[in-house]
């Protein structure tokens, strides 16, 4: 209860301050209700939801902060993303790294000001690259330290146009086994 008060009152300053929104490391297991309502008047430009244990992200964000630029959500535990995010027609830069995600969320593709997605240290073994390719705004797409698997490794430092940051790939003891 303490940490929603905390939440809450870092709510009530980002209404009477600039439009930065700062619930990170907070210990938040979900996104306040009373942030939203304490928001309401509020066009937020960044909200950032870092280092917390958030699981699951309420599709209300997209539809009550739509106007915001920048979304950071590295460090918790979300494997996916709400629909709703497309709702988001002018976010630009978005960090899910350091989450539980196997599937890079085809919601980022349908965004259409986004330009830089940090994904790094998540679980993903494929990435579409059709889907990235087909994001022509897209500048850059942080993968690295993800166990993809060689031939998602191939296709994206094949990638040219887009910054593909990606870790050296380690090849894993099972896959030097001959059958």
């Amino acid at each position: 209860m303490e940490r929603v008060q905390e939440a809450v009152e870092r709510g009530e300053e980002a209404g009477q301050q600039a439009a930065h929104l700062d619930l990170s490391s907070c210990q938040l297991t979900q996104v306040p209700d009373a942030v939203f309502l304490l928001m309401k008047n509020t066009t937020l430009s960044s909200c950032s939801l870092a280092s917390n244990v958030i699981t699951k992200i309420p599709p209300k964000l997209a539809t009550n902060f739509s106007q915001i630029t920048e979304l950071n959500l590295a460090g918790n535990r979300i494997s996916g993303l709400p629909g709703e995010l497309a709702a988001c027609a002018k976010l630009q830069s978005i960090d899910i790294s350091a989450n539980s995600f196997v599937h890079l969320p085809p919601v980022l593709m349908e965004i259409p000001s986004l330009r830089k997605v940090n994904a790094r240290k998540n679980f993903l073994a494929d990435v579409e690259v059709g889907a990235l390719l087909g994001c022509p705004q897209l500048e850059e797409v942080d993968l690295s330290e993800n166990p993809l698997s060689s031939q998602a490794q191939a296709e994206l430092e094949a990638v040219t146009g887009l910054a593909v940051l990606l870790s050296p790939r380690r090849t894993e003891d099972w896959e030097d086994l001959e059958i």
